[in-house]
């Protein structure tokens, strides 16, 4: 009997440490959260409020919305590329057709809906009955959606209903309407996987198509309906993006589809298909937006966090693979009562635990603020010279004066921009200075930092909507005049010649272009061969330009509205450039400086980054101790040529 009862109690302590085992290898990303939750409280003195955690929630909102359209995907075995795509063209769609056309704004949310619904539609055909495997169908997808969302706006973002931009407010001035429809929209895909018969049929397929097949599913039709749904909900996420902007952006969510499906495959989904829940692709979520909040607070670098990123996401599908070979429970249609109430109390111990050790961890930050000022600074990009040296301006200008400056990378993405702001917000900086993305979506965050009473300094563009304590600039429009002055005079005033633009949509391209064209209205014997956009990007300035020289081998000149761009058609030119083709450029980055010195480059217009950002530090502190702040601060632009570049400091 002893020999029984030592058995007995061997059995049970193996069977509670198999269960807790169990528990984490079933539960590993709602682990993986409490665990960053309670390592950023550690970390962060900022990261355990009321205002920050709201952020983190709205943060995530638009992922997990994307997200929860492409759980219904990827459990039926797909893929879905487009769906940041389909988010940016819904919305443009939205605010195109109720702001320019009249349009009642309820048939215009329609119509945004229907839209999402038509290219899932398309996507579905293409990989049913076309036969296209899902990635191709909905990579193509991807570039046509986003080529309509600029046809339609013409690369310029385009104001949002009044009525529509309130869902990207508060209720009761604290609860982010976001988060709410982040709510509805988990909970309706809950409701369809686990209730419906199309959510049945979704594990039915992606388990075994073939199978699936011959029970007499109709396998084409519900795939048809699976990518409709995708579009549906990013439809949803795109007027949800579009709100929190008060603009639609043609080039908004670009990349989302990435953080999208990276939720789905981190909460628990498995890219092989068949399992996944609309509960776990939400932990994903979370996971990604308290990732980059966290990051954000510790100041860690914006090139770094993409590594950080990838990793877990890497980490994400190692532990599918590692979960499927100890066999966790999957995750399927038809689960019981008894599993959903062990799910619901599993939650409920995982938040009761984190609410303790954070509360414990929350003593380590009493009294522990630093003495020195601390600024903000979002730049649009820092993928770019001319941005990078802003930056470096702006470090060594804070070094000088013992402030803590935190630097963030917007990445081109006005979303990610607003978070960035709300971060800085929510975390007590004293002043914020901002390199808006575009000047219209930043209008939102910068008006919640007034509020806040954070002073804000806008650097080389401004905000649109909104007050800033001062505008520390030069003037993108005369820049682009002088330009256009420049490469005419050389040619005396006579010639033909090409235009390279910027990125649709952003109001630098948009500024700089408007600038080339007034300055070459006073040239009429001037004649612009052809108009393109490169992205502000060398390689696209490089492949734009071999292209152009097929079609108008005679050009004589180049405008670019950057170095980067110029740089890249001076390659394309080879022994013409500095010769029989006068280049211009724009920035005066230390590459085009060079450029400028042996010739290639006859002229860029310069800016001055190091200063602007030098003027923007010294600026945000002056307004940070209630100083005096002139509203305009200009930093001359100057045309550097061979003549003068020995001497130009930048």
């Amino acid at each position: 009997m002893a020999t029984d009862t030592l058995k007995s109690r061997a059995e049970s302590g193996s069977s509670t440490a198999g269960g807790f085992g169990r528990l984490l290898l079933d539960n590993g990303a709602l682990t993986a959260l409490i665990v960053l939750v309670i390592a950023l409280s550690v970390l962060s003195g900022d990261f355990l409020t009321t205002d920050n955690l709201l952020n983190i929630g709205v943060q995530a909102a638009v992922t997990a919305i994307l997200a929860f359209g492409v759980t219904f995907v990827i459990v039926s075995a797909g893929i879905d590329l487009s769906v940041g795509s389909v988010a940016a063209l819904s919305a443009t769609v939205l605010a195109w057709s109720a702001t320019s056309h009249g349009v009642p704004v309820a048939l215009a949310v329609v119509l945004a809906l229907a839209t999402g619904i038509a290219a899932g539609l398309v996507n579905g055909f293409l990989t049913a009955y076309g036969k296209l495997p899902p990635f191709i169908a909905t990579l193509a997808m991807l570039s046509v959606a986003r080529g309509l969302s600029l046809v339609i706006s013409g690369g310029v973002p385009i104001p949002f209903p009044d009525s529509v931009s309130h869902l990207g407010d508060t209720l009761g001035s604290w609860l982010p309407v976001p988060v709410l429809v982040m709510v509805v929209m988990g909970l309706l895909a809950a409701f369809v996987l686990g209730r419906t018969y199309i959510g049945r049929s979704m594990y039915a397929i992606g388990g075994n198509e073939e199978a699936a097949r011959l029970s007499g599913l109709r396998v084409k039709r519900q795939k048809l309906a699976v990518y409709a749904l995708s579009g549906v909900f990013a439809a949803v996420a795109g007027v949800v993006l579009a709100s929190r902007l008060s603009s639609a952006q043609p080039q908004a969510a670009d990349g989302y589809e990435l953080d999208a499906i990276a939720a789905v495959v981190i909460g628990g989904a498995s890219l092989a298909g068949g399992t996944g829940k609309a509960s776990g692709t939400l932990i994903g979520a979370l996971i990604l937006a308290v990732l980059r909040n966290g990051l954000n607070l510790l100041s860690v670098s914006a090139f770094w966090q993409q590594v950080v990123i990838g990793v877990v996401i890497a980490l994400a599908v190692l532990l599918d693979t590692v979960r499927r070979k100890a066999g966790a429970t999957p995750v399927a249609a038809g689960t019981g009562g008894g599993n959903r109430g062990k799910q619901a109390a599993t939650y409920g111990l995982a938040a009761v635990v984190t609410v303790a050790i954070v509360g414990a961890t929350s003593f380590l930050h009493n009294g522990s603020a630093s003495a020195n000022p601390k600024l903000g600074l979002s730049l649009s990009t820092l993928n770019n010279p001319f941005f990078v040296q802003i930056r470096d301006g702006a470090q060594a200008e804070a070094k000088k004066r013992g402030v803590d400056l935190t630097v963030t990378d917007a990445r081109d993405d006005a979303s990610q921009q607003a978070d960035q702001l709300q971060n800085f917000t929510s975390s007590g900086y004293g002043a914020v200075i901002v390199n808006p993305v575009d000047s219209d979506a930043a209008g939102n965050s910068v008006k919640a930092a007034g509020k806040a009473g954070i002073p804000v300094i806008a650097v080389d563009r401004g905000v649109n909507k909104a007050k800033v304590a001062a505008l520390v600039a030069s003037d993108n429009v005369a820049g682009g005049e002088l330009a256009a002055k420049t490469v005419a005079e050389k040619l005396g005033g006579k010639g033909r010649i090409v235009v390279l633009q910027g990125q649709a949509g952003t109001s630098a391209a948009r500024e700089r272009a408007e600038g080339f064209a007034k300055g070459l209205k006073r040239f009429p014997g001037i004649k612009v061969l052809a108009q393109q956009p490169a992205d502000f990007d060398r390689a696209k300035g490089l492949d734009v330009m071999s292209n152009l020289l097929q079609a108008h081998p005679d050009v004589q000149g180049v405008i670019a509205a950057n170095d980067e761009m110029a740089l890249g058609a001076i390659k394309a030119l080879g022994a013409k450039a500095g010769k029989s083709v006068q280049v211009v450029g724009f920035d005066g980055t230390p590459d085009g400086l060079k450029a400028v010195k042996d010739g290639s480059l006859y002229a860029s217009v310069a800016q001055q980054p190091t200063q602007l950002g030098r003027i923007a530090v010294t600026n945000a502190l002056k307004a940070l101790d209630g100083g005096k702040v002139a509203p305009m601060v200009k930093v001359p632009v100057k045309v550097v040529t061979r003549e003068n570049v020995a001497v130009f400091t930048g």
